[in-house]
């Protein structure tokens, strides 16, 4: 058995010890056939006002530019599902991955874990791990890796446990045993694009950045356009109807992530009380949540946008 395979498994079993629901790798290289799709998306506007997204265009399809010396791309999902939702049927809805502490904070750490592990069992590795938080294509990625397929609605999608998870990557500077794509399931489905009440995916496989519920009540700064009024069905930060629908994620099983549990506090507010939100009570509140993204000037406004 060659070396990088050895030390592949050894990855995998340690990915998998402390918590990630899957582990593939592909190597650090520049993406070539993600280049004319991204350039055209945001030629289009499709972003919207998220105008980081025309930042480094290079680093987004090359790692190495990201890494130097990089080899690997090693992709990991963690599981955020849960069967739990918010108390109050009428209450504005939020989406299941901000129910706990921000992924941002508990991915991270577990990233950092690994590198570690993998610094301790080869030698001098050099590399950097990444949660969503630097211009990482982390789809495509994972596409490569082997962890799932990427579905009409753009998610990636996996047979086993569906889409609800995150994606982190650990770009390092060594060669290691590189996993292969699987194949495409989405088949004739079109749950997805039909559900969608804004039409966000225009087409199958795109999705318009700028007509999405999650784009307009997170990365939205300015006020929401009226011509979106009464096509929210009530949800208030992210946005979960196009997963809900896909058939794949009948098979999502709960995640076993403490810092994951639905905050009691915040899944049992009111209709009521989301409305008397004060700033003092939101940064009590969410201190530790995914919503601080919007803060609470922009979680009062959408309040109000699904209630005006």
């Amino acid at each position: 058995m060659s070396s990088k395979l050895i030390y592949s498994k050894l990855i995998k079993a340690e990915a998998k010890r402390i918590g990630f629901l899957s582990c593939g790798i592909s190597k650090a290289e520049f993406l070539e056939d993600e280049a004319p799709r991204l350039e055209k998306w945001l030629n289009e506007g499709k972003h919207g006002k998220m105008k980081y997204m025309e930042n480094h265009f290079d680093k987004r399809l090359n790692p190495t530019l990201l890494v130097e010396g990089s080899k690997s791309v090693i992709s990991l999902s963690y599981n955020y599902y849960t069967d739990k939702t918010q108390v109050h049927a009428t209450a504005p809805k939020i989406s299941k991955y901000a129910y706990g502490t921000d992924y941002h904070y508990v991915i991270k750490k577990k990233l950092v874990q690994l590198l570690e592990f993998i610094k301790s069992k080869i030698g001098d590795v050099h590399g950097r791990a990444f949660v969503d938080s630097a211009p990482v294509m982390e789809r495509s990625w994972a596409k490569r890796s082997g962890l799932g397929w990427i579905g009409k609605n753009t998610n990636l999608i996996s047979k086993n446990v569906g889409s609800y998870y995150f994606i982190a990557e650990l770009i390092v500077d060594i060669d290691l045993d590189y996993d292969t794509s699987v194949t495409d399931h989405c088949g004739s489905c079109t749950a997805c694009i039909d559900a969608c009440p804004t039409d966000a995916i225009s087409e199958p496989y795109k999705v318009d950045g700028d007509k999405c519920i999650s784009y307009f009540t997170i990365e939205l700064k300015e006020n929401i356009p009226n011509d979106y009024k009464g096509k929210f069905e009530n949800w208030m930060f992210g946005c979960d109807i196009c997963q809900d629908v896909c058939p794949w994620n009948r098979f999502s099983k709960n995640h076993s992530e403490p810092l994951f549990q639905p905050d009691p506090k915040m899944i049992s507010m009111t209709r009521g009380e989301w409305h008397e939100l004060t700033e003092q009570t939101f940064k009590k509140v969410f201190k530790k949540s995914a919503l601080k993204r919007a803060k609470y000037k922009g979680v009062t406004r959408n309040i109000k946008f699904l209630s005006d």
